[in-house]
């Protein structure tokens, strides 16, 4: 995948500063080297004609290939001071000096080679054009080589550079466990490792038959590069990739196509791109390479978590029949579990996970006898510590689980008829010994319990609910959730239309 210009440019010539306060030695050696050609590239002169002006024009040009400079010009050592400062103070270690003097005795040959790195050292009276013409080979001889080395250098320096973006972007991305995280992930990562400011990923969601006209789900955008419809022109290109199965660069806009195994391809949209080097492109490519496998990663855990969901809901349904509960009990305290850790702030993976374990919160009932379990009187206090044990019988169960559902589930089956002052069991916790999970399926259980007809009672009225809710908080439930579920009951109220018994 490489987007650099087939065009050839043009060979720019050799950059050649001559610096020498004699106009004539700037007209001869120009006039000796009009003709001068390597690598198929000319000559252009540039003309210093003090130390001082040498060092405006070096500062200006960071790509003279080689310098002629004079020793003594307004001052004795002016030639000396500026290969000094080139060196030194600009750190130019690349272009050539070749030192010319018509006074050899201000400058000793070995003392400035080595003292202020001149590369060749001439007297103006040895310079015929023979000779000129070698020096000035052998300098940019010298200089071409350097950049080459330099070049590869620079390269590699990049590559690696480029690389440890890489490696900490794909670290960064590939912790995100849902498909729209990741997504955005990947976006944010993209974007700085080619520095640009818009892009968006899309998947492939559906094809329809009867119009041909393939269909794209927006997993993320970063910037002003289209809405869920998407624009004429960048439907064509996207469906110009997804057909070919190509990526392509298409005027400033990149399309990049990546599938997998799913069948669902992704698509990545880069707008502003005016050229993408050839290190970005591998880099891109790099980075790309693992893009869907961790897309087929991401769906197949979304599939086990799925999976894993619908089982244990399943499980808690069958715990329930065998209450005088109805099933969508379990339903109605997921969501109002889930809706009272988004409103506490919880992150989302913490949030998620106690959604999917909180229908397991009663599943020891499962060894509860139907006479203490179905009984629709007061129990008996044997049969009261009969019915206690379901939280020891739940942990049991569930105890010794590595996935993260499952554990959560076994410390709310276990701990979620605790009460926040102490008085609960079966260990007796209070405050916030009790797990945040078990206090927030507390909470859920009794507005469940209370707004849903059960054997032993009729369904409550709103108000009488919240009314008790607020009696209770800091004595039976956590007064933090209680108050949250009072801020939101609306939405709770509509959790228990969407799943009536």
């Amino acid at each position: 995948m490489s987007f650099l210009s087939s065009a050839t440019p043009a060979l720019a010539p050799w950059k050649v500063l001559l610096v020498d306060d004699e106009p004539d030695i700037h007209d001869v050696t120009k006039l000796t080297l009009n003709r001068f050609r390597m690598d198929g590239r000319s000559l252009t002169f540039l003309h210093a004609y003090s130390g001082a002006e040498a060092k405006e024009v070096m500062a200006r040009e960071s790509d003279i290939a080689l310098v002629f400079l004079d020793v003594v010009m307004e001052n004795e050592d002016s030639g000396l001071e500026v290969a000094r400062w080139m060196r030194q103070d600009l750190n130019n270690n690349f272009t050539r000096i070749v030192l010319r003097t018509g006074q050899p005795g201000q400058a000793p040959e070995e003392r400035v080679i080595v003292d202020y790195d001149i590369n060749d050292y001439k007297e103006k009276t040895e310079l015929d054009r023979t000779k000129l013409f070698t020096t000035t080979f052998a300098a940019l001889r010298a200089y071409r080589d350097i950049m080459k080395v330099e070049e590869a250098r620079r390269i590699q320096a990049n590559y690696r550079e480029g690389l440890e973006r890489v490696i900490a972007a794909s670290a960064h991305i590939f912790q995100q466990r849902n498909l729209k995280d990741f997504a955005s992930g990947l976006l944010q990562q993209v974007v700085a490792l080619l520095r640009l400011e818009q892009s968006m990923l899309l998947r492939i969601s559906a094809a329809s038959i009867v119009t041909g006209e393939s269909r794209y789900e927006v997993l993320a955008k970063i910037g002003d590069i289209g809405d869920e419809n998407l624009g004429p022109e960048l439907m064509a290109q996207l469906d110009d990739a997804r057909s070919n199965r190509i990526s392509r660069l298409k005027g400033d806009t990149y399309v990049g196509y990546f599938p997998n195994s799913s069948g669902k391809a992704s698509l990545l949209v880069l707008k502003g791109v005016e050229e993408i080097s050839e290190i970005d492109s591998k880099l891109l490519e790099v980075f790309c390479s693992g893009v869907a496998i961790a897309f087929d990663n991401i769906l197949l855990t979304q599939e086990i978590t799925d999976t894993q969901a619908e089982l244990i809901l399943r499980l808690g349904d069958v715990v329930e029949s065998r209450s005088s509960e109805a099933g969508n009990h379990v339903r109605r305290m997921s969501q109002v579990c889930y809706l009272l850790a988004q409103a506490s702030g919880l992150p989302d993976d913490e949030t998620a996970v106690l959604m999917h374990a909180a229908p397991m919160h009663d599943i020891g009932k499962i060894a509860t006898p139907d006479s203490v379990l179905l009984k629709p009187g007061k129990l008996t206090p044997d049969e009261w510590e009969i019915m206690k044990q379901h939280p020891e019988v739940g942990l049991s169960i569930l105890d010794g689980s590595s996935r993260p559902i499952l554990k959560a589930a076994a410390v709310i089956a276990h701990q979620h008829h605790e009460k926040y002052d102490g008085t609960g069991y079966p260990q007796g916790l209070k405050g916030n010994d009790i797990h945040q999970y078990a206090r927030i399926v507390a909470v859920a259980d009794v507005f469940d319990a209370l707004s849903h007809k059960r054997c032993y009672k009729e369904a409550w009225p709103i108000d009488q609910v919240v009314g008790h809710l607020r009696e209770i908080a800091g004595h039976h439930l956590d007064p933090h959730y209680v108050e949250i579920l009072i801020k939101n009951i609306d939405k709770a109220q509509e959790i228990n239309r969407s799943w009536p018994d």
